[in-house]
């Protein structure tokens, strides 16, 4: 995975948008406006930010040495995964969706039905 296909695979996803909120250097992708990755475009390494249900964001830290918890984040809720190819893509991906499925069932039903709209 690299920075394209990320940014490729979250904006397929139903009402995403991306946005340089904190300055040229870091890509931040929000659904229905509220974060749920952020990877930044000024270090030589890829890696993001995702966030991940606390029991599961442990498991991945145990679990791959790539996987951290997340750089200035609530490191309880968010990982920041470098991106090394010791981790499948399809994992990286999968955890990508772990992260807008868990931002999408935080939205207030009003916005939920909004985005079910759009799809």
């Amino acid at each position: 995975m690299n920075l394209e296909t990320l940014r490729d695979y979250s904006l397929k996803l139903p009402g995403v948008t991306e946005e340089l909120p904190f300055g040229p250097d870091t890509l931040v992708f929000k659904v229905m406006g509220k974060v749920f990755l952020l990877t930044p475009l000024d270090t030589p390494q890829h890696s993001f930010n995702a966030k991940c249900d606390p029991e599961k964001a442990e498991e991945l830290r145990e679990k791959y040495p790539d996987v951290r918890p997340g750089y200035h984040m609530n490191k309880k809720h968010w990982n920041t995964v470098h991106v090394t190819g010791s981790i499948p893509s399809e994992e990286l991906f999968s955890w990508v969706k772990h992260s807008y499925d868990l931002v999408v069932a935080s939205l207030p039903k009003k916005t939920q039905e909004e985005l079910r709209q759009q799809q």
